[in-house]
């Protein structure tokens, strides 16, 4: 019997870890810190696939949306 692969399902968004560059560009462009983004548990299953993750991470979310065809989302991992 072959496992299901959460990644593959239409409805799970596309996730990928930005860099320091790109964190750094990302919190000077919203003039934020990393504590005012939404989290994301580290365990959570749409970004287990990410190698190298730790707490403190921003991930970078791509999702589906009907009005505009494409949102995008960014969260700090966190433990849980």
């Amino acid at each position: 019997m072959t496992e299901f692969n959460i990644l593959k399902h239409r409805w799970v968004p596309e996730s990928t870890k930005l860099t320091d560059d790109e964190k750094s560009e990302l919190l000077k462009k919203y003039n934020i810190d990393r504590v005012k983004l939404a989290y994301i548990r580290i365990s959570d299953p749409g970004i287990k696939h990410i190698n190298d993750l730790k707490v403190g991470d921003i991930i970078k979310i791509k999702r589906m949306s009907y009005t505009a065809k494409e949102t995008i989302f960014y969260r700090v991992v966190v433990n849980g």
